[in-house]
């Protein structure tokens, strides 16, 4: 699923207005009645009291149509207009004039004395500012969105909560609507994926308003969310001739003594994931350890507790590199060496980012296409600090870009970035933040790119199988006895659904 800028999303409107042959009112009336239809369908005519804020701008035309087709079913409802302006748009205009023919006239709000009174138990309805918005709401205006957060009503908020921005930071956060749903049209906005933003955002579903897709594709948008549509092409089926050797040899380096866990997670995956052979190289103090742990895993040592001389015999497809290395001078030292010689593809996670962090002159020798999966912390310790979601983002594609790198960004909503393109992952829950779970997505994106998927493609898919195995097992675990290793017994379920899928 793409994700629009607010200007690519008025350009696709005005697109769609024109191929389709219809008017602005028309499409209104779509995206609106879209959004009665969902309420519709959950309060199948209770009776609830309902407010409607309007503004009077298009978002407010939005609302005037639910708000019409809530009293054409005899809902409980109070309408209102925000009137902070007196300029008014053409279509608001058209569907304020709809809802008082039919008998519906909305009360008119100018200042915090016309405030009504709402109760726990009612549903309000949000649709004042939309996705253009550009500044941030004041006087009364603000004041009411201040006095709406104080409530403990069900707030659904029409496009996007009224003062929060699509594609730059709130900068008073007391003028931002808390929403407790939003019915977003056509595809998602990248506020909601942003930390930053978690005060304002809770859930959403998209509604399609049958925007022109054509179009759409060719405004070719960088910012994309993945979904299991976008996933299901990505899978490579396998057929009876395939053999080990056919799916690559993937070779874990890590491990340091006290952190043989992350090596051994890290392999493991590799494993699972479906790697033809997986390797190890580890220090000599872990040997018996991740022989026991996982024996299908094949280990080379190096010396006692710790890696220093990154000597492997080993001949691997991919190499995985960094967790539980820990970051003394030797093997500061064996890591530097290892990494101005190596000419395979690599993924770097903990301490091996922590690594080139201190030595970035290294970043230079990475091959083309190396995979870094930095937590914040460590993506800080990379690129320095930023002032807010959006500015890191765009650190990151700039980072991406110097360094022909692909970085996936560990949170909520995993993102991985490669130049201008960013793709943020549509599965996981926060039973994921755990200890090792990041281990194991090091093994799987390895293990993946063993198979023969592209860099950016395992990237991809492994951090949607990864949060899809969380998705699956929480019904059954719960969220706190959720350890890393439970990933590993329900991803192959998440592989199945998407074999499955493709099968079909």
């Amino acid at each position: 699923m793409y994700i629009l800028s607010p200007q690519q999303t008025a350009k696709a409107d005005k697109a769609t207005i024109k191929n389709k042959g219809i008017t602005s009112v028309d499409l209104m009336e779509t995206a609106a009645t879209s959004c009665f239809k969902w309420l519709h369908n959950k309060l199948q005519g209770g009776n609830i009291q309902i407010h409607v804020f309007c503004g009077i701008g298009n978002n407010g035309g939005d609302g005037l149509v639910i708000a019409r087709h809530l009293y054409k079913h005899n809902y409980k409802i109070n309408c209102y207009i925000v009137n902070f302006s007196d300029i008014r748009t053409d279509e608001f205009k058209v569907n304020y004039n709809k809802i008082k023919e039919i008998g519906l006239t909305p009360i008119d709000i100018k200042s915090k004395n016309d405030f009504p009174e709402i109760n726990a138990d009612n549903i309000v309805i949000d649709a004042i500012f939309g996705n253009g918005l550009n500044r941030n709401p004041e006087s009364f205006t603000k004041e009411l969105i201040e006095y709406l957060n104080g409530k403990k009503a069900f707030t659904l908020a029409i496009d996007i909560p009224s003062g929060l921005f699509g594609d730059k930071s709130v900068t008073d956060p007391s003028a931002v609507l808390k929403s407790s749903h939003i019915l977003t049209f056509q595809t998602l906005k990248l506020a909601f994926l942003l930390p930053e933003n978690k005060d304002y955002v809770n859930t959403w579903e998209v509604l399609d308003i049958g925007l022109d897709q054509n179009f759409i594709k060719s405004l070719k948008p960088k910012t994309h969310y993945i979904t299991k549509t976008d996933i299901i092409p990505l899978y490579k089926t396998r057929n009876k001739w395939d053999h080990k050797g056919t799916f690559g040899h993937s070779l874990i380096i890590g491990g340091s003594y006290g952190k043989m866990g992350a090596i051994t997670l890290a392999s493991r995956a590799a494993l699972k994931i479906g790697s033809g052979l997986v390797s190890a190289y580890i220090p000599k103090c872990g040997y018996e350890i991740l022989q026991i742990s996982a024996p299908e895993v094949m280990v080379e040592v190096d010396t006692d507790s710790l890696l220093t001389y990154f000597n492997f015999k080993t001949n691997p497809t991919v190499i995985g590199i960094g967790p539980g290395m820990g970051t003394a001078e030797k093997t500061a030292q064996g890591f530097e060496n290892f990494i101005k010689e190596n000419k395979l593809p690599l993924v770097i996670d903990a301490d091996g980012i922590n690594l080139l962090s201190k030595n970035q002159l290294l970043l230079n020798h990475l091959p083309k296409n190396t995979i870094l999966t930095p937590h914040p912390k460590e993506l800080e310790r990379l690129i320095g600090t930023w002032k807010n979601d959006y500015e890191k983002l765009e650190k990151v594609k700039e980072f991406s870009k110097k360094y022909a790198v692909i970085v996936v960004i560990k949170g909520a909503h995993t993102v991985t970035i490669q130049d201008e393109n960013m793709y943020f992952n549509s599965t996981g829950n926060p039973a994921l933040a755990t200890g090792g779970s990041g281990d194991v997505l090091t093994g799987i994106i390895t293990g993946l790119i063993a198979q023969g998927y592209k860099p950016l493609n395992a990237a991809i898919f492994g951090v949607y199988l990864h949060g899809k195995s969380a998705d699956i097992a929480i019904p059954k675990t719960g969220y706190e006895t959720f350890t890393a290793s439970s990933i590993f017994e329900y991803l192959a379920d998440a592989i199945l659904e998407v074999s499955k899928e493709k099968e079909t």
